[in-house]
């Protein structure tokens, strides 16, 4: 891997803010990404991602696979040599069982008859 390049990327918060720019291996994984970007989280920031899990990293409007690598997940259009490529964050914390078991009930119809009698 002497011969490729290095990926600059930086990514782009919520509010506008954004994590970088830091320049990465093309082997790097989206797993490892969304590691760096939960451990340099701003700590004035709400709501911040406690795992990766709870990251969605979008990259010319595709969510990316945390399996997949830099290299598999660029996208030719628009890449101009040397410049820094922006990914979109998404912070989405996974809904507890509990809630999501309520969400559940709430949502599912419940038996009525729709008859009408003449």
């Amino acid at each position: 891997m002497a011969g490729e390049e290095l990926i600059e990327l930086k990514f782009r918060l919520f509010d506008g803010t954004d994590i970088g720019p830091n320049k990465y291996n093309p082997s790097s994984s989206i797993g490892s990404l969304k590691e760096v970007i939960v451990s340099q989280w701003p700590k004035d920031k709400e709501n911040g991602p406690k795992t990766i899990s709870d990251v969605k990293l979008i990259n010319a409007g595709k969510i990316l696979e945390n399996s997949k690598t830099l290299a598999e997940c660029r996208i030719p259009v628009g890449d101009l040599p040397g410049g820094v490529i922006t990914m979109h964050v998404v912070v989405q914390p996974p809904i507890s069982e509990k809630k999501n078991a309520e969400k559940l009930v709430a949502d599912s119809p419940t038996n009525r008859c729709s008859c009408s009698i003449l």
